[in-house]
């Protein structure tokens, strides 16, 4: 059975993450399959929103951590995580989130970058970045200081604490909280509102909405790929890798 599926139901269609016994960790294939289905999504015509969603009971633990340490960024023209990333965060389109479980690392990035964002009220929202030796990605560095504030933003990378839905809702992460059966409902009831409404207004909106910061998002999702495969390279994530696959707590006092 394949990670990632489509399923498109009259002008929306459902991407959907299907690895539920590894929390639907992201390897590089998935984030090839899911950067196609995005992109497909976009070239056609007949498409006009976009949903993203986790099968089981998570949306996304992330990267799975094996896989990414086999597949260094450095010497890629595009790893597929990029590719990924740039696909939602410049689709022309509207994309929806429904999130419940866990949404690590890039499933609570690419968040930033969705349209609308329905929340299951045991969503959990994590970006542990810091303590993997690297940064945050997906322009995150921008716009979450932007949506939260800098202090808070401060907050949530540094410390790196999880984010409960109803807090995520009060920072105006995710549109609203539901029940888990409601969620991924939620999130296509708003797909198919949107679909109804004129073409042409919906993506001069949205690119209204997103012309202001372009300039700032497309230099932050450079410069943040550049510094995490610099980062990927450095003895404190050879550190924090290696003590995850050993299932220890890592010791950064000597770096």
């Amino acid at each position: 059975m394949p990670h990632i599926g489509t399923e498109r139901t009259g002008a929306v269609l459902q991407i959907a993450v299907n690895r539920p016994e590894k929390k639907n960790a992201l390897t590089a294939e998935m984030y090839t399959a899911l950067s196609e289905a995005v992109e497909r999504g976009e070239a056609d015509s007949e498409i006009r929103v976009l949903v993203l969603h986790g099968k089981g009971d998570a949306f996304t633990a992330g990267n799975d951590l094996e896989d990414f340490m086999q597949r260094p960024w450095k010497g890629q023209a595009l790893p597929p995580a990029v590719r990924f990333i740039r696909a939602v965060a410049l689709a022309k389109k509207p994309i929806i989130a429904a999130v419940q479980g866990l949404a690590v690392g890039v499933g609570t990035t690419i968040l930033l970058h969705c349209d609308l964002v329905y929340a299951a009220a045991d969503a959990r929202f994590m970006m542990p970045f810091i303590n993997l030796g690297i940064v945050p990605e997906a322009a995150s560095t921008v716009l979450l200081p932007l949506l939260v504030g800098p202090q808070r933003a401060s907050e949530i990378f540094l410390l790196s604490a999880p984010l409960p839905a109803q807090r995520a809702y009060e920072m105006g992460l995710v549109n609203a909280v539901v029940e888990r059966e409601a969620v991924l409902p939620s999130a296509l009831a708003a797909a198919h509102q949107i679909a109804e409404k004129p073409r042409g207004a919906v993506l001069a909106c949205k690119d209204l909405m997103k012309r202001a910061f372009r300039s700032e998002v497309e230099r932050a999702l450079r410069e943040e790929v550049e510094v995490i495969s610099e980062r990927l390279e450095s003895p404190e994530t050879r550190e924090a890798l290696s003590a995850f696959l050993e299932k220890r707590k890592p010791d950064f006092s000597r770096f």
